[in-house]
């Protein structure tokens, strides 16, 4: 992925032929991009156990890749704030302890909220920026997975959380009109609880570590 979007910016740069459009106060950026997330999802405590893990039991959650659509304001020449809009889907499986890839969690739909402050440097051709911010992890969709459903789970709910993202990237344009080339990345600090029931009875609770990675490439548009 890190060589994909390192190609992707050299190609881009390539084809910058034309004087970009000026920034201003006021200017709106839209990207439409595809984006990898790459999350950990390993245990970091086992609060309640009714089950019986076996000692040294961890998981690990699939990486996935979901288009996503990113939306800029600019407050300043050099500086804007920014939020996206998308969902990502991920299961939870064992990696220890448990028969690798007993399914724990199946089918979560993530919706990261996501809002972060960039500061913008000009390098002619070349616009980088870093930025930070705070997210919101929603679970709109989360569910027993089929491995855990035989030691009588009936319901699995991950906990929604606050956490801290840091972000950088770079902003290609390529023609005076405000079209352009846009790579990003961002990491994400953020956990998750983890609760499985049987019934009413809750049976089991984990801490998750997410921390994801989320790399993305795409176009933008400026106006």
């Amino acid at each position: 992925m890190k060589k994909t979007l390192f190609c992707a910016a050299t190609a881009a740069m390539a084809i910058v032929s034309s004087p970009a459009m000026a920034q201003e106060a006021g200017d709106i950026q839209l990207k439409v991009v595809g984006t990898f997330v790459s999350p950990d999802g390993g245990i970091e405590e086992v609060v309640v156990d009714g089950v019986g893990l076996p000692a040294g039991t961890d998981t690990a959650a699939n990486d996935n890749f979901v288009p996503t659509i990113a939306v800029e304001y600019f407050v300043s020449k050099n500086f804007s704030i920014e939020t996206i809009a998308g969902t990502t889907q991920h299961d939870v499986d064992a990696v220890s302890g448990l028969p690798a890839g007993t399914e724990v969690v199946s089918n979560a739909l993530l919706l990261p909220a996501t809002f972060t402050a960039k500061a913008h440097f000009d390098l002619g051709g070349v616009k980088p920026y870093v930025g930070a911010g705070g997210a919101y992890f929603i679970w709109l969709r989360d569910s027993a997975g089929g491995g855990i459903v035989p030691l009588g789970a009936t319901d699995a709910d991950l906990s929604n959380e606050l956490g801290f993202v840091l972000q950088a990237g770079v902003d290609i344009p390529v023609n005076d009109s405000g079209f352009g080339v846009t790579l990003d990345a961002k990491r994400y600090f953020i956990d998750t609880t983890l609760q499985v029931r049987a019934g009413d009875t809750l049976v089991l609770e984990t801490d998750h570590k997410l921390d994801p990675w989320v790399l993305s490439a795409g176009v933008s548009y400026r106006f």
